[in-house]
């Protein structure tokens, strides 16, 4: 009797505990300009192994949105991992004017390192965290086991591998124009020879050589716009049409392995790549929880240039559903099924492509940054006999204040500028700084913009458009506002310690961060406002 009551016992003790475990792995996945809809408007599509897996046994949140402008990569992939927004952690664009040191600056630049991975094109290696001014979910990790904890950053782009990665980071890798993961020694001098490895074997390769035909067959893409439409582009320097089937040995014959960058299958490598990483560096072999951020960035480049209706972004996406299904196959194998905590979300959504709206009744159209730049620069000749326009960028206006004399009132001229940028019939308001610091709560793409805006960095005024107008080509189509276009995102958790369900209650995209902090009992980034998503902790 003892003893069968000791084994119960045990039994019992044995299953408290495990619930109290930490997960061996958490992993990170980042859809470059997913939108919401697509999970709705494919769903028929997918097979049962990718994103319906997903859905089916892990826990949707169908309202998600970002809540601060600008909508783009570099901010998107800070603000998850941070948990909070541009106005803390300083990442206000891909690449930005910087009011301070009156130049461009790019997101991750730092020409303090060197490129690993690619002696000969060093300037695409010279990248760090080091602008980004918050911690991250990562960060807090590794302090919270004394730096036991491993961290590794993947992507396409730099940005998508560095800034989630955090400052603490094993080591981020992107993909060179070569094809070749890379990365800097600001994560160490060292190169592991099994990255050297990967790179020799060129697996780019095969899939130029089998070129981008359909996925599936062509039935699955008939509520598509058709393959030749006037509202798409190619990234491709042979094919002038975005038509189906690509040749890429033609491309490549031209311009080299960059070919593969316009393609979907940058998201095969980084699946290949995440999985030896995983073999290689032992992820979810030790004591400690470690952590895997990945960033796919072929969708980001389809849409950008076919645009979100196109048979190209549909295949694109048919071929991600394939490769999560055999992702987490091996994740189950490798780590065990219920050991991994796993969640997908992406940097920012897309709009359409405007001129396909104007064409069926909707009066918008896209606009060019130039242009806008050039009236200001006319007018401010005209009206103050010199050219104060430092720069116009990500919709900044950027004034010289050194250029106006003592006798003018600066204030006066920022407004100034700004109200004839609101005569223009395109936009909606022109916010000035003053306004945007003092915002009220009220005004709801004002305070977006408060939240996005950095005083030392952004410009003296914000060009709110009207909505569906973007500045962009006509072809293809973008993101970047403060619609719901481009800040309603998927959020699905999965995995370890993760009930089933939906929510269709509006949250945000900061709130992930604080989330996993809950659930994996570490402190909080430092800059996040804690809010989190309890559906996923009260399990």
């Amino acid at each position: 009797m003892k003893k069968k009551f000791l084994s119960v016992f045990l039994i019992i003790f044995s299953l408290a505990f495990s619930q109290n475990q930490k997960p061996k792995l958490v992993i990170g996945i980042v859809v470059d300009q997913m939108r919401t809809e697509f999970l709705f408007r494919y769903s028929s599509l997918f097979s049962d192994n990718g994103f319906k897996r997903l859905l089916n046994d892990g826990f949707f949140y169908s309202n998600l949105h970002y809540n601060y402008v600008p909508t783009f990569t570099a901010p998107g992939h800070a603000s998850i991992y941070t948990g909070t927004t541009p106005v803390n952690h300083g990442i206000v664009a891909n690449e930005w004017f910087h009011r301070g040191l009156k130049r461009d600056v790019y997101c991750t630049e730092d020409f303090s390192v060197v490129s690993l991975g690619n002696p000969d094109k060093n300037k695409e290696g010279q990248m760090s965290p080091k602008n980004l001014q918050s911690s991250t979910i990562t960060d807090e990790l590794k302090l919270a086991t004394n730096f036991k904890s491993k961290v590794y950053g993947i992507s396409m782009k730099d940005r998508g591998a560095i800034l989630p990665a955090g400052h603490f980071a094993n080591r981020a890798y992107w993909i060179s124009d070569n094809g070749n993961f890379i990365s800097s020694n600001f994560y160490g001098n060292e190169f592991p020879s099994w990255v050297t490895s990967f790179n020799e074997s060129k697996r780019y390769m095969k899939y130029i050589q089998e070129g981008w035909k359909l996925f599936k067959d062509i039935s699955y893409y008939k509520d598509c716009l058709p393959d030749d439409n006037p509202y798409e582009s190619t990234g491709l320097k042979i094919h002038k049409k975005a038509v189906f089937p690509y040749l890429l040995t033609e491309d490549f014959a031209q311009t080299g392995p960059k070919v593969i960058k316009s393609t979907p299958f940058t998201n095969n490598l980084i699946v290949e790549f995440a999985e030896e990483l995983i073999e290689n560096e032992k992820l979810g072999n030790g004591d400690v929880t470690d952590f895997l951020t990945l960033s796919f960035s072929a969708t980001d480049i389809i849409t950008h240039l076919t645009g979100p209706r196109s048979i190209e972004t549909l295949d694109t996406y048919l071929r991600l559903d394939d490769l999560l299904g055999k992702f987490l196959t091996f994740l189950d194998k490798k780590v065990g099924k219920g050991n991994y905590l796993l969640f997908l979300t992406a940097d920012h959504s897309g709009s359409e492509n405007p001129k396909h709206l104007k064409d069926h009744g909707y009066d918008i159209s896209s606009l060019n940054a130039k242009e806008m730049e050039n009236k200001l620069r006319a007018y401010s000749i005209e009206k103050y006999g010199k050219d104060l326009i430092l720069s116009y960028s990500n919709q900044n206006i950027y004034i010289d204040d050194a250029l106006i004399s003592p006798s003018k009132k600066f204030n006066e001229i920022v407004k100034d500028f700004a109200n004839f940028i609101e005569s223009f019939p395109e936009v909606k308001r022109a916010y000035t700084e003053d306004e945007i610091l003092n915002i009220s709560a009220v005004d709801e793409h004002g305070s977006m913009i408060f939240r996005g805006y950095d005083k030392k960095q952004n410009g003296q005024i914000y060009v709110l458009l009207k909505p569906g107008y973007i500045e962009y080509k006509p072809q293809g189509a973008t993101h970047g506002s403060s619609y719901t276009y481009d800040t309603h995102v998927p959020l699905i958790f999965y995995g370890w310690k993760t009930p089933h369900g939906t929510s269709s209650e509006k949250h945000y995209i900061t709130e992930i961060a604080p989330t996993i902090a809950q659930k994996i009992s570490i402190t909080f980034p430092n800059s996040t406002n804690s809010q989190i998503l309890s559906e996923v902790i009260k399990y």
